[in-house]
């Protein structure tokens, strides 16, 4: 079966090269196409891949020969570029966040879901063993009633000036709508919906620690998610951290669960052997990584784990709740977004 030709438009994105490098490790699809507003960086890209330039995103939507397209533009470019792509019934893969804010977001995902394209971003960390394992037992209520959930996504970004140069624009909240806080802590945020669902209310308290992308972008944040169950949730993210330990922990009346550095703790009154005590290994395989799910789906498995575009757009949703309870020292309720 011949590969499926993929487009790849937009190169902004930290993300990218590692991207290409998975691209080009595969024989069941290639791009075809690249296109970016910044030509040095289309041009770079599309040598990289072995691929031709394209003029225009309208150029890439009306060639028939092309199947999916990868996005990795700016995050304010989104919009301009995944509506005609969805509207071409081209397959396509954005880049998380899916937009700049919930209007956007919202937009696009109904223009992805009426299209009936597949569709997923890069949500990867719902493939690691651990989260498939405590979205298991929360289901099957293994740690009774949860009351706490806490997720912390963090690294050195900002002390190792990562975004000094080809990425800096992903410092910019005119282009990236968000800093630290919402490029790391989605990916927290994201297992977390997974497990409890939409939150009811949301805020946060973020900070800038070194100032090195300026006082408008936060470099490190904590999240607090409330739930109609009850339940709370917090988030940690930010990118002037030496050392992340504490990546997990789920509390609840029945059982508990604890990420420490690499080793996993499991205690459930429900299930033999989980006392907490001692590292727990029974775990299910890792998923591949999200954008190969979704190299996998374009290419003719239908069986990949893929995020909707709805899941994408209510991310967004919490995320800029979030946001605008740290900017105006509050709760958000979700009917206000």
């Amino acid at each position: 079966m011949s590969p499926k030709n993929i487009a790849l438009v937009g190169a902004a994105h930290i993300h990218t090269p590692g991207f290409i490098k998975r691209l080009l490790a595969r024989t069941d699809v290639r791009v075809t196409q690249v296109w970016d507003h910044d030509i040095a960086r289309r041009d770079l890209r599309a040598g990289e891949l072995n691929a031709k330039t394209c003029a225009s995103v309208a150029d890439i939507c009306a060639d028939a020969s092309i199947d999916a397209v990868i996005v990795c533009a700016e995050t304010n470019r989104h919009k301009q570029v995944v509506l005609p792509i969805a509207a071409a019934g081209k397959h396509v893969f954005v880049e998380k966040p899916l937009g700049f804010a919930t209007a956007d977001a919202r937009e696009m995902a109904a223009a992805l879901q009426n299209a009936g394209v597949i569709f997923s971003t890069g949500y990867f960390q719902r493939g690691e063993p651990v989260n498939q394992f405590i979205k298991q037992h929360i289901a099957q209520g293994s740690f009774g009633k949860i009351t706490r959930v806490r997720k912390s996504n963090c690294h050195s970004g900002s002390l190792g000036g990562w975004f000094d140069t080809s990425w800096l624009w992903m410092t910019d909240l005119k282009q990236s709508g968000v800093g630290a806080f919402g490029d790391l802590g989605t990916h927290a945020l994201d297992i977390i919906m997974g497990w409890l669902g939409a939150p009811a209310a949301a805020t946060s308290a973020l900070g800038v620690a070194t100032a090195r992308y300026g006082v408008d972008c936060d470099e490190f944040g904590e999240g607090l998610l409330r739930f109609a169950d009850g339940a709370v949730a917090t988030i940690a993210a930010g990118w002037v951290d030496v050392a992340d330990p504490v990546k997990t922990l789920v509390s609840g009346t029945e059982g508990h669960a604890l990420v420490f550095g690499e080793q996993f703790f499991f205690q459930s009154k429900h299930i033999d052997g989980a006392d907490g005590k001692t590292a727990w290994t029974a775990l299910p395989a890792a998923w591949p990584h999200a954008f190969e799910n979704w190299l996998d789906a374009v290419a003719g498995n239908a069986h990949a784990p893929l995020v909707t575009p709805a899941e994408a757009a209510e991310r967004n949703a919490a995320m800029e709740a979030m946001y605008r309870g740290n900017a105006e020292k509050r709760w958000v309720n979700a009917s206000e977004l």
